[in-house]
């Protein structure tokens, strides 16, 4: 069993930037693919970005590609992301989650766990 607790959302103006945080419990964290999927008010949940279980890969959503980063602490067992450039169209609930060994299938929907969510508000 995996507990995911999401943390550091908050309302930033466009072009601003946010670090979101994913504190996992278990001691199989490190065996997990990492992600984060977004949904926004009247929109279908949607992948945003995703790491392999090692670090060593990552893949994004092409509407976040060059502004957001995924990454990993196997140490901490938590999972970051970093958001820069923000757009008010970033704006949804963010939510983080573990599940298969590549970011691949993290991608194609492979999630065993989910965290509860934290709100990203972008104001224009």
């Amino acid at each position: 069993q995996v507990q995911l607790v999401e943390s550091g959302g908050g309302t930033v103006q466009a072009g601003g930037s946010l670090r979101l945080s994913c504190a996992a419990s278990g001691r199989t964290f490190s065996s997990y693919a990492m992600g984060w999927f977004r949904q926004a008010p009247g929109k279908e949940r949607e992948f945003v970005a995703a790491i392999n279980w090692s670090g060593g890969s990552s893949d994004y959503a092409d509407s976040v590609k060059g502004r957001f980063a995924i990454s990993r602490d196997n140490a901490k067992n938590t999972v970051y992301l970093r958001m820069n450039s923000l757009k008010p169209e970033d704006t949804a609930v963010y939510y983080c989650t573990a599940g298969g060994i590549t970011a691949a299938h993290v991608v194609a929907g492979t999630v065993d766990y989910w965290g509860q969510g934290t709100q990203v508000t972008v104001s224009s």
